[in-house]
């Protein structure tokens, strides 16, 4: 019966293909990590609730605003048993504000005091431990995936001792003590309408950088990442990710991973 559900799942083109190169981790005795970054939160919604239920049993590792969350966010972490033991929380900068002089958002340009970006950071680890206790994880996800360089050796100096922004990462270790996991697909259309980018764009993406680690192109140790934005995500978003979860929960190259597991170096 799984192996009919697994086939009807995976005719569509595109999905094949997923299905393919998982099937070619198996054969290589290798595990295809993924993991699942959600950012922009600030408070309890049916939006979040909603993504919650469509990942069912796989991890979300929640990118919280300090400066904008409320502690009713905190209390439903906490009192949500549906949540409570698969929901990490990541720091989301500060505020979210941009800082930018060269038309890229920015919140942490290089133009930018290092006392300003230490303040900012600090205070955020600060909040977000408050409201969220250990659930809270020393990981900084910086506002538009964007971080000046020169500031990385701050990170461990704020109490922060992972980052996660877009793209491969060039290097596991961008400043001493500092490990970087990022994501490689974002769902939202940023540069059109907002909504979803598509079946075979989100697909082909997964599929692209799955095969990238498996052949060497790219660090093969970096879990392939997942980004959405609950409070923009529309129904095609929805329907995607109910295919993903489905196909990949049911397949033995799979495992999805929280960040306390992505971030294990340096937690």
């Amino acid at each position: 019966m799984r192996s009919l559900q697994r086939e009807n799942l995976v005719t569509t083109a595109g999905w094949s293909d997923l299905a393919g190169e998982l099937d070619q981790w198996v054969k290589d005795r290798r595990v295809a990590t993924l993991w699942w970054r959600d950012d922009d939160a600030v408070t309890p919604s049916r939006r979040l609730d909603h993504l919650i239920s469509i990942a069912g049993n796989i991890p979300i590792s929640l990118a919280v605003i300090p400066a904008e969350a409320d502690r009713k966010l905190a209390e439903w972490a906490h009192l949500s048993r549906s949540v409570r033991t698969r929901l990490s929380v990541l720091q989301h900068g500060w505020c979210h504000r941009s800082h930018g002089v060269d038309g890229k958002k920015n919140e942490f340009p290089p133009a930018r005091s290092c006392h300003a970006v230490r303040s900012d950071l600090t205070a955020g680890r600060a909040r977000l431990t408050a409201f969220f206790g250990n659930r809270a994880l020393p990981v900084l996800v910086p506002p538009w995936n964007r971080f000046a360089s020169c500031f990385l050796p701050l990170l461990s100096a704020c109490g922060l001792s992972g980052i996660s922004r877009v793209k491969p990462r060039r290097t596991p270790w961008p400043a001493p003590g500092i490990t970087e996991v990022n994501v490689h697909i974002d769902l939202v259309a940023w540069g059109g309408d907002r909504g979803f980018i598509g079946e075979a764009a989100a697909v082909g993406g997964i599929v692209r950088h799955l095969k990238a680690r498996r052949l060497g192109d790219v660090d093969g140790d970096e879990p392939t990442g997942i980004l959405t934005h609950h409070l923009v995500q529309d129904e095609a978003t929805d329907a995607f990710l109910r295919r993903l979860a489905a196909i990949t929960k049911e397949h033995p190259a799979t495992n999805w991973l929280d960040a306390a597991e992505v971030f294990a170096d340096v937690l």
